[in-house]
């Protein structure tokens, strides 16, 4: 059985940092993606980052580009987000999500495997 479970949230302040750390299990396939997704209140939920197990490809949405990174530990089958420069807009619950196959893809419906997220609060 596949689980992720996501830690690492908070309350920041403007300009401060949090790392947000997935550990995963129960995966049947070699090859896999682990995707960083978020949701503000009364907001869709927007694709983060993700990156690839085989070769740690990445991919970031704009909005985080530059302030955000996303990182592999294999061996400890854990993916962490690096989150510095923090904004309010950053404010919201983030998921990390994992889909089969090598695919740097932020599109939340090949997503098939979920967390059940961790809250980000960025204010003074």
């Amino acid at each position: 059985q596949v689980q992720l479970v996501e830690s690492g949230g908070g309350l920041v302040q403007p300009g401060g940092s949090l790392r947000l750390s997935c550990a995963f299990s129960g995966f049947s396939f070699r090859g896999y993606t682990i995707g960083w997704f978020r949701q503000a209140p009364g907001k869709e939920r927007e694709g983060v980052s993700c990156i690839t197990n085989w070769d740690g490809s990445t991919r970031y949405a704009d909005s985080v580009k530059g302030r955000f990174t996303i990182s592999r530990d294999n061996a400890k089958n854990t993916v962490s987000l690096q989150m510095n420069s923090l904004k309010p807009e950053d404010t919201a619950v983030y998921y990390c999500a994992a889909v089969g196959g090598n695919r740097v893809i932020l599109t939340m419906s090949e997503y098939r495997y979920w967390g059940r997220g961790t809250q980000v609060t960025v204010s003074s």
